[in-house]
């Protein structure tokens, strides 16, 4: 699928140090334009996690890290409280508030396995992550993460 010699190289992204953009391999780059832009699919579980202010997110991890499944059990009201989810306008609040819950129990259930443990503490992880980058964006911080 790739050609060595002829400089061309299809279906890879990767990043131009020169112009700090992403750009296609073998599609034109600065002074032709072509940008490809790169987003993570997520299914409803990972989409429904809530975007909550730092300091919540913070102690979420924290909940997750020591007790598995209680930080993720807690974001899930903070979506009934007002929290943003990239799913609320998909499927409704009630709807991602059952998925947070079932995340929880998912976690809860498999911890005695170290499963449920690791995927808590990723949740975790990603509430953290996601508190960052709203706040990045409230602040108007460009994101290159």
């Amino acid at each position: 699928m790739a050609q060595k010699d002829g400089g061309t190289e299809q279906g890879r992204v990767k990043t131009d140090d020169n112009l700090g953009t992403k750009a296609m391999s073998g599609g034109p780059t600065a002074g032709g334009g072509v940008v490809v832009e790169v987003r993570e699919k997520k299914g409803p579980l990972r989409a429904a996690i809530p975007t909550m202010p730092f300091p919540l997110a913070v102690i979420c991890l924290f909940l997750n890290t020591f007790i598995p499944g209680l930080g993720t059990f807690i974001s899930a009201f903070t979506v009934l409280c007002g929290a943003r989810s990239e799913l609320i306008s998909e499927r409704g609040v009630c709807c991602v508030f059952w998925l947070n819950v079932a995340a929880a129990l998912i976690q809860i259930l498999t911890a005695v396995i170290m499963v449920g443990w690791i995927m808590s503490i990723f949740w975790g992880m990603d509430m953290v992550i996601l508190a960052i980058s709203d706040g990045c964006r409230d602040q108007g911080i460009p994101q290159d993460v």
